[in-house]
């Protein structure tokens, strides 16, 4: 019996490993880049050319983390978010995927955004596939692996006339005693993609009855002509008493581009300038289709990343990417300058 014991544990531990194994083969950290000191990261679980979209990165447990979407099914379908995590911010492990458990998650989940407070990290994610119902999601980690979900998903859908009650793109950032809660819509002809924002009690279990949206409208709206029908993937960061959002202006390949806008109070908005922050690229560059889905991420050592995804190939593939931000007259400048070389997706 007990060498029936040990053989079980044995094969456990053994297939636990090659699960491991198995999962981090997905990763792609594309090495003409890497080797320049160039994050660029994709995700091969769903096929041959690397997938990855809508990055989020958060330090805990005193690593990096982070979740991005990624295709399980053939024409784009069945989304997950993939976990990746790294000690540098340059390459990257794969190490999980977070699979649908609830009724809501069942055609797809997909686009996080999260926070850590104390020892637990928070994510807030979407799901997919439900059109006007898709809405947003909560769970919790301990480890950023493995995550429990709030019984009461979803936690929030939007109101109001001017909103088709759809949320997606979520990201939270605390303000004041309130957890800020940001999200992307469509208007109720399902044209426009506008951006809300709504707040729970930071003291709170961020269930569905903590959130009260705090205008009945959206408080960010397509007007530039770069931005087309759809701003989206709202990314919001603090500095020196001012929030600053990244966001994507512009449906994916149009091109989708990046813009800034800032704000004192979390709800009145005013873009930085009439042009995109970080544009596509030129053609024949790794970003020429877009430059879309920004999340920024400041490190412990208060600098200040901009994560994103591009193609050059009209979405047949996609890649994460960063660059370094800085501080100038009270607004933020892209420090390096995007990567010119088209990458070669073949690396390991």
């Amino acid at each position: 019996m007990e060498l029936t014991k040990n053989l079980l544990l044995v094969s456990f531990c053994l297939l636990l490993i090659t699960g491991q194994e198995a999962v981090a083969e997905d990763s792609v950290n594309v090495k003409s880049y890497t080797d320049k000191g160039v994050m660029m990261y994709g995700d091969r679980s769903q096929g041959s050319k690397p997938f990855a979209k809508d990055p989020l990165v958060r330090k805990f447990n005193g690593h990096y983390f982070m979740y991005y979407s990624v295709p399980t099914q053939p024409g784009i379908k069945g989304w997950r978010i993939g976990i990746a995590t790294s000690d540098d911010l340059l390459i990257w492990k794969k190490v999980g995927t977070i699979e649908p458990e609830q009724p809501i998650e069942a055609r797809g989940l997909c686009a996080p955004g999260g926070i850590v407070i104390g020892d637990t990290l928070h994510l807030f994610y979407q799901s997919y596939g439900n059109r006007e119902k898709d809405a947003i999601c909560h769970a919790w980690s301990k480890d950023g692996i493995h995550f429990t979900r709030d019984p009461s998903n979803p936690v929030f859908r939007p109101h109001g006339k001017w909103t088709c009650g759809r949320a997606i793109d979520a990201e939270v950032i605390p303000s004041g005693k309130n957890l800020l809660l940001y999200f992307a819509s469509r208007d109720p002809s399902y044209t426009n993609q506008l951006i809300g924002v709504a707040a729970a009690p930071l003291t709170s279990d961020f269930s569905r009855s903590c959130w009260k949206q705090l205008a009945d409208r959206p408080i960010l709206s397509p007007m530039l002509s770069w931005e087309k029908h759809c701003i989206e993937a709202p990314s919001v960061i603090r500095k020196d008493g001012k929030l600053f959002m990244f966001y994507a202006g512009g449906y994916n390949n149009e091109p989708q581009q990046i813009g800034c806008a800032e704000s004192r109070d979390g709800i009145h908005w005013k873009r930085l300038s009439t042009r995109p922050f970080l544009a596509n690229g030129k053609p024949g560059e790794w970003n020429s289709s877009e430059s879309g889905h920004p999340g920024v991420f400041s490190d412990d050592d208060g600098q200040t990343y901009l994560f994103y995804q591009g193609n050059n190939d009209k979405g047949a593939s996609w890649l994460l990417s960063k660059l370094k931000i800085g501080w100038k007259k009270g607004a933020p400048v892209v420090m390096p300058p995007v990567c010119k070389e088209a990458p070669q997706t073949s690396g390991s």
